[in-house]
């Protein structure tokens, strides 16, 4: 079936799904390492390389091809590559479109592993980076050199929720003869599509909100132009880290409720966004649906809805951080995001505590900062847990 005129919702269920001999409704796991070639015996001849027929799943499988297919066409891409992991994506996208000797701007903020990437391994084989606020286009374009071949945006950020306007650092860096890749996770395809605001290449950790059940890890990148997508398909699977079957038919059975987690999800946390900014022992509330987030007009623009991340900042810094992650209850102390379970973690002692102090204030968050993925519970629930860990918090000596 054409699904390409089809409204999003209707996409997320029927998208990239080829029925088969059998008219499975679902897709069917192909949990098999290689697949046999015809030849002569079985009515003709098919030999390596030949035709459109599946190899060995490092290169393809019918499963991972419908995902692949489906999310290319929720980001309305060309084509798709899944990954093993978030950050077999990232790996990817960074061997198909850097060598040595080219340099990046990055937003600061990105995800701490992203950077780090970069920093500790990528600059080994002479590859130069650059992190800057990505939201003050000026300091983009002074971040430009003449050997830069890569804007790596991460819109909305993680962890202080910083939004860039994607369209206009697409034609800053493409007059300066530069790719833009995005990182979607945040968002998913259902709240933000950046190849259609300019972007070139789209990437996801798929164990976040496109699985949404936290049983997978994986990944995905699709590309706007043929080219570029052979170019990554390429490096994944030379890279070797191509997804599981048994991995992207889970994905894809949690792609089909993306849609109501999102939608039930984000109307739970603008009201827990609301609750946070009354409360006395936060500074400060990171949402990009409030009206005081600093680009929340550009998230209007940019975004179909605000989603479920929320940061907010304690005024008792690194430690009130510690003593809020003790007393949650209902909120599960984890690292990722996504899911159908509210999930809180502290940023400067977990996820992002290979940078360094001073780089954390650069990149425009301190030692306070909570990051909250808002899930599917009561929203009374979730507000009085959080209200009897701040109480622990406020309670607890100096």
């Amino acid at each position: 079936m054409d699904t390409k005129h089809l409204g999003i919702n209707s996409k997320l269920i029927h998208a990239g799904h080829k029925a088969d001999a059998t008219g499975s409704v679902n897709v069917p796991i192909y949990q098999t390492s290689t697949f046999a070639f015809r030849n002569a015996a079985h009515g003709a001849a098919l030999f390596a390389g030949e035709g459109n027929g599946y190899i060995y799943t490092r290169i393809g499988n019918p499963t991972i091809a419908a995902l692949e297919d489906s999310v290319a066409e929720l980001e309305n891409g060309c084509g798709g590559i899944a990954t093993s992991s978030g950050m077999g994506a990232v790996c990817t996208v960074y061997l198909a479109m850097l060598q040595a000797g080219a340099h990046i701007v990055s937003t600061a903020s990105v995800y701490g592993p992203s950077r780090g990437l970069m920093e500790k391994d990528f600059s080994r084989f002479g590859v130069e980076s650059s992190y800057v606020d990505t939201t003050d286009l000026a300091q983009v374009q002074q971040a430009l050199r003449p050997n830069t071949k890569l804007v790596y945006l991460e819109t909305p950020s993680n962890p202080n929720m910083q939004v860039s306007d994607i369209a206009r650092i697409s034609q800053l860096a493409h007059a300066h003869g530069c790719l833009v890749v995005v990182d979607n996770t945040f968002a998913s395809p259902y709240l933000q599509r950046p190849l259609d605001l300019g972007a070139d290449v789209v990437l996801h950790s798929v164990t976040k909100f496109i699985n949404g059940h936290a049983d997978i890890v994986g990944g995905i990148v699709v590309a706007k132009e043929k080219d570029l997508y052979k170019r990554l398909r390429k490096a994944m699977i030379n890279s070797g880290c191509n997804m599981d079957p048994h991995q992207a038919f889970l994905v894809l059975r949690g792609l089909k409720t993306l849609g109501i987690r999102v939608e039930r999800a984000q109307q739970s946390a603008i009201e827990i966004a609301r609750w946070l900014e009354r409360q006395p022992e936060v500074s400060s509330v990171l949402y990009i649906g409030l009206e005081s987030h600093p680009q929340h007009e550009l998230a209007k623009r940019q975004m179909t809805g605000f989603g479920s991340m929320i940061g907010f900042e304690l005024k008792g810094g690194m430690k009130a951080g510690r003593l809020l992650m003790d007393h949650v209850r209902v909120a599960t102390l984890a690292v990722s995001l996504g899911g159908v379970e509210t999930l809180i973690e502290h940023p400067a002692s977990m996820t992002h505590a290979s940078i360094s102090p001073a780089d954390r204030r650069a990149a425009g968050y301190s030692d306070g900062l909570v990051r909250y993925s808002v899930g599917i519970e009561d929203v009374e629930d979730l507000i009085a847990d959080l209200r009897q860990a701040l109480d622990a918090v406020a309670q607890a000596p100096d």
